[in-house]
């Protein structure tokens, strides 16, 4: 999907869109800020843990075996991740349709990042997978997934914003 037409207009354009957003002026993504970053990972974070949680504390209360638990805690963190965005997009005037675009082209990567490192730290920790819900192994794998999740996940963020990727689609529309 092409989406240089969200970042057309004159280097003037581009220098007050990306300072505004603490991105680096001068018409180029490239200087995309850590802050910048840590907002975007941040956003898409919020997202994939409540799915994420509610995948989990779901299965784990039903009972369902790992695969199933993981299948809709992972459904559940791309489903909110992507909501918390589509409303932000809507709620700037996009139609729908552009929003579920926006929102897939400055999702997708993130929390495809974010979900593979944290459920790889599940499955890999010990116990953590037949842990249940008033276990403290099965918080402590979760929240320690998740804060890895976030170390690793916010420098590919910068890489993608400071390319006109990701999160920069959304900038767009603020």
């Amino acid at each position: 999907m092409d989406h240089t037409a969200h970042h057309t207009g004159t280097g003037q354009d581009h220098a007050t869109h990306e300072g505004h957003h603490g991105h680096a002026s001068h018409g180029t993504h490239a200087g995309a800020s850590w802050g910048t970053a840590v907002k975007a990972t941040l956003h898409c974070l919020t997202g994939c843990a409540i799915g994420e949680i509610l995948g989990m504390v779901i299965g784990t209360a039903l009972m369902w075996g790992n695969v199933p638990t993981m299948i809709l805690a992972i459904t559940l963190a791309f489903f909110f991740g992507y909501s918390f965005t589509l409303f932000a997009v809507v709620r700037a005037g996009l139609d729908f349709k552009t929003a579920i675009k926006v929102a897939l082209a400055a999702d997708t990567v993130s929390i495809a990042v974010m979900e593979i490192v944290d459920n790889g730290i599940i499955a890999l920790t010990p116990g953590a997978m037949d842990a249940h819900l008033s276990d403290g192994l099965f918080w402590s794998a979760l929240l320690g997934g998740f804060a890895v999740a976030f170390v690793i996940t916010t420098p590919v963020n910068k890489w993608m914003i400071g390319r006109g990727k990701g999160h920069a689609v959304v900038h767009s529309y603020h």
